[in-house]
């Protein structure tokens, strides 16, 4: 949330110093894009938070039901999908020689 946040005051640094200096008409476009560059940060400062609630929730919740956080375990490979690209190097390892 933080960089949302500072994201959107350096948009409005930016606003403030674009309003004083003042543009020539062509140019006058940048006031927009400062405009949407703080309205986006303001939207990160909202959503933010309620996304890592959101995934708190379902993490304790998974924890409840299964007594366990979900993936790998320490030491353990974490499994790959059915249809998941192996991650560059997976191969190789996987085949014990080297590919080329």
């Amino acid at each position: 949330m933080r960089v949302a946040a500072v994201g959107a005051a350096a948009w409005a640094v930016a606003l403030i110093v674009l309003l004083l200096v003042g543009l020539p008409r062509p140019d006058r476009w940048w006031v927009w894009v400062c405009l949407t560059g703080i309205a986006i940060g303001l939207f990160g400062v909202w959503y933010i938070p309620r996304l890592q609630r959101s995934r708190a929730e379902l993490l304790a919740s998974h924890t409840a039901q299964h007594g366990a956080v979900p993936g790998p375990q320490p030491g353990q490979e974490p499994r790959q999908e059915h249809g998941q690209e192996p991650a560059p190097g997976d191969a190789a390892k996987d085949a014990g020689h080297r590919t080329g």
